[in-house]
């Protein structure tokens, strides 16, 4: 007898923002509005982290929430608003970086890496104002991957997917991100 495959269940996220977001497919301004002002600060740090630049993240921002309007009706709940919504501005962001003809991944340093060196990471006076004018200062590729891995919590996993790379491409640069970022935290 053949054991039954068995079937996946779909789960569902509780998500207090759920009638605004019904609101939203009816296409109630107000509920638009709401979740933009509910959101908008956060996808903007997410925007700005991966683009680089507050202007175009504002623009990458505004497509984004255009997209999720317009989208609402595929937002199936398998997880919350906000979650989805991030997804479509890290989307958004990621294309405008392709647009501007930003090559995300280094081809010449995409090699083999050697052991990751120690650094006296103790020795670093950290501060969340140096480290991001320090994140600022990473090539756009670098910045892409180490923002992806520690900022967003993609595994590189789904890093290499989303950019379209292998799996230890998405490694190699974010241990190079990571000594870049090192280095300049130590000038």
């Amino acid at each position: 007898m053949n054991p039954q495959p068995l079937a996946l269940e779909q789960t569902h996220y509780i998500d207090k923002h759920l009638p605004l977001v019904e609101a939203c497919r009816r296409g109630e301004r107000k509920a638009q509005y709401e979740i933009y002002r509910l959101y908008s600060k956060a996808m903007f740090n997410v925007a700005v982290r991966i683009v680089n630049h507050v202007g175009e993240a504002e623009d990458v921002l505004q497509d984004a929430f255009l997209d999720a309007f317009q989208k609402i009706h595929d937002f199936r709940q398998t997880s919350t608003f906000g979650a989805w919504l991030k997804q479509i501005v890290i989307n958004r962001a990621l294309n405008h970086l392709r647009n501007r003809k930003v090559q995300l991944i280094d081809i010449e340093e995409a090699g083999e890496v050697p052991d990751e060196a120690a650094y006296d990471e103790e020795g670093i006076e950290l501060n969340i104002q140096r480290v991001q004018n320090a994140i600022q200062q990473l090539p756009d590729g670098f910045r892409t991957v180490l923002c992806l891995y520690l900022l967003e919590g993609y595994d590189h996993e789904e890093i290499a997917e989303i950019l379209g790379v292998a799996e230890s491409t998405s490694r190699t640069q974010y241990i190079r991100a990571k000594k870049r970022l090192l280095e300049i935290l130590k000038q």
